[in-house]
């Protein structure tokens, strides 16, 4: 990876205007201070997509996006940081000038690139046999056109075809005058062992160039075309190398991307010839497998586009214990997937190719199932009759509902089970909460307290990463739909599973008023910073130094206080444009959400001459009653616990039960002052 001085990154992010990097890829209309569009992340009709030019800030009020100019190129392209610098320092003409490097680390980079250059030159090699040589027209040619492969398709995805000689490709790599040992990195030439000649790796076969995000050729996939050719697998991929990791790669997504984008959904299929029929089909939101085995990496590739997975898979047996073998890796990152199985005989290719285009779209959504429901009836049949085999049935079923991260979801794919099953519902759960902590990695400390996974909120948990294919997901939940992972140790019993009663309340739940309190003082915070107040000291310096000692208990609100408490403490004030460059997804989007408001004041308010007061100027009233509600929230949660310790007292102590009266009353009487400055406060 290029080293980039942090003064070139200081200088782009200068030049950067964020309406005109989003402009590029939507059209923009203002509306009050903001610039509004359709969001360019999810299909919608009206737009919720708000960039403020002010702030450098954009916003989907819809699906959540969020950050500065520099994540939004990496949304958009799915680039990584380095790269999405080195977009905007080419549109605004900033020279990149990478830092000096070891040996090494140079020696690593030319290595890369030069696989990268013979790659690509490969690429083109093959491309011009399929078209130009009389051995490509004659076979890959007409086979692809059997195939019912256009020459628009053919050209999109950069087919091509390796001659059926021994050393075609070396030959002409060293006339082009590429190092032998770089066809040898990439794969595309065999060293042998025995006697030392090299040949080449695809001989006579279609080749199907694999690309990775950014649209560079990292490999290749080659079916072979010779009918004698038994001894040879069908297909042959590259190896691995320091470029081509097939774990981390997806065919067609560079070719797929904007429309799952688009579509907000991602097809899955298992061969090229899938992908590039349905694309030819208009369905070019699909990408494959390539035939390995899907990967957690493949699936943060695709989770970066969207969140919804329809795999698509060949009816036969090998097709539906595919599909089985992806579904659980999907669950547990925490996508949702829907399942489509072809006629035994048919795979999406031959399907789309034997009914059309049109027919193929309604089978797909006439067959669509949920993966509960597909993992449900395909167990639930194997096991008939015979009640070993159906609790077996059901033990395989909760295995993979214990892999959805979101406790909503788990309880509706529980009350699903239990009626496909016709077994109680109850029953299940308990079953399902044996299963799940005798899978927990780690010990757990049976005394703990805190949210259990089975929250009735409604909120989604962030993607865990999970520690084996049987591995739980062991996220906390909070109201406000954000998570913590708590170390294995500290784990509460009732966040492996969902509580059997599913009433009462959460042990450490954040009462919501004291959850919108803490969010208005991290507000205040970020908007008005440098905001002088009464005595001339800051917004942030105020608001801080009144929170010292004052703990929150809202762990997203907590962690972006201490963020601001640091950069306050290094000498500068909080900054939402720099803070929101952070590392973690929901800190980016709380702090976009905070900064940005969906709704304007109306011009008509100063055409008619109607005065309305600005926030900026009743900051001293809005820092005060923020600080005085928060003091009331802590008071009020400490006489919950003063009233709960008095019940818990023997009647007989009558000394310590005075004691808490005591403090009760106390604390009683401060609540009420609190309430009559709120109230003060209010009625100015």
């Amino acid at each position: 990876m290029a080293l980039i001085p942090k003064e070139t990154i200081d200088q782009v992010l200068h030049y950067a205007d964020i309406v005109e990097v989003v402009g590029d890829f939507v059209t923009l209309k203002k509306k009050g201070q903001n610039m509004w569009a359709c969001c360019p992340f999810h299909h919608e009709n009206s737009p919720s997509f708000s960039v403020a030019p002010a702030k450098g800030i954009y916003k989907c009020f819809g699906c959540g996006k969020a950050g500065d100019v520099v994540r939004f190129i990496m949304d958009v392209e799915g680039a990584s940081y380095p790269e999405a610098i080195k977009w905007l320092a080419k549109k605004y003409g900033v020279e990149i000038k990478e830092e000096e490097r070891t040996p090494e680390q140079q020696l690593a980079q030319n290595e890369r690139d030069s696989q990268f250059i013979i790659s690509d030159w490969a690429k083109n090699r093959y491309r011009m046999l399929l078209q130009e040589s009389d051995e490509g027209e004659s076979i890959g040619w007409a086979y692809l056109k059997e195939r019912g492969l256009n020459q628009a398709t053919i050209e999109a995805f950069e087919l091509g075809y390796s001659l059926d000689k021994w050393d075609d490709v070396l030959t002409e790599a060293q006339k082009a005058g590429f190092d032998v040992k770089y066809l040898e990195k990439t794969g595309l030439v065999i060293k042998r062992e025995e006697d030392g000649r090299r040949y080449d790796r695809f001989r006579g076969r279609v080749m199907f160039p694999i690309h990775n995000i950014s649209g560079r050729v990292v490999g290749f996939g080659a079916r072979t075309l010779r009918r004698d050719d038994k001894a040879g697998a069908k297909y042959l991929n590259s190896p691995e190398s320091e470029i081509y990791h097939k774990s981390d790669v997806l065919y067609g997504l560079y070719q797929a991307k904007q429309a799952i984008r688009q579509e907000e959904l991602c097809y899955l299929v298992e061969g090229y010839l899938d992908v590039i029929s349905l694309a030819q089909g208009g369905v070019k939101n699909v990408v494959a497998s390539s035939g390995t085995s899907l990967t957690e990496g493949q699936i943060r590739l695709i989770a970066r586009y969207t969140d919804n997975i329809t795999v698509l898979y060949d009816g036969d047996a090998a097709g539906v214990k595919a599909a089985l073998r992806g579904l659980d890796i999907i669950l547990e990152n925490g996508l949702n997937v829907r399942v489509v199985l072809f006629p035994d005989g048919d795979d999406p290719d031959s399907y789309i190719r034997k009914v059309g285009d049109a027919r193929f779209r309604k089978f797909v959504e006439e067959q669509s199932q949920d993966f509960i429901t597909f993992k449900t009836q395909l167990v639930a049949k194997e096991a008939a009759q015979d009640p070993v085999k159906k609790a077996e049935a059901i033990r395989e079923v909760l295995q993979s509902i214990a892999k959805v991260p979101d406790p909503l979801k788990r309880q509706v794919f529980l009350q699903q089970t239990s009626m496909a099953f016709h077994i109680d519902e109850q029953v299940l759960i308990s079953e399902y909460n044996k299963l799940v902590k005798q899978t927990a990695p780690g010990p757990r400390n049976a005394g703990s307290s805190g949210n259990s996974g089975g929250s009735r909120s409604g909120s989604t948990a962030t993607r865990p990463q999970s520690t084996g294919p049987n591995a739980p997901s062991q996220t906390v939940v909070t109201p406000q739909g954000l998570s913590q992972q708590r170390p294995d140790d500290a784990m509460p019993d009732e966040a492996y599973g969902i509580m059997e009663d599913e009433v009462g309340e959460e042990s450490d739940t954040v009462p919501d008023i004291q959850v919108a309190v803490e969010r208005e003082i991290v507000r205040l915070v970020l908007n008005y910073p440098a905001q002088p107040l009464h005595e001339g000291v800051s917004v942030a310096a105020y608001l801080l130094g009144q929170t010292d000692e004052t703990p929150f208990r809202t762990p997203i609100y907590a962690d972006l206080l201490h963020l601001c408490r640091e950069t306050l403490a290094a000498g500068r004030f909080p900054d939402a444009r720099e803070l929101v460059r952070h590392n973690r997804a929901d800190i980016r989007a709380a702090i976009s959400d905070l900064v940005t408001d969906p709704w304007e004041l109306s011009p008509n308010w100063i055409t008619h001459s109607i005065y309305v007061p600005r926030e900026i100027d009743l900051l001293q009233q809005a820092c005060d009653n923020a600080i005085l509600r928060l003091n009331k929230c802590n008071v009020e949660r400490e006489l919950g616990d003063c009233l709960e310790a008095m019940n818990q007292l023997d009647p007989s102590n009558i000394d310590e039960y005075l004691a808490q009266m005591a403090i009760y009353k106390s604390l009683k009487q401060l609540d009420m002052q609190l309430a009559g400055l709120l109230g003060t406060i209010i009625s100015r």
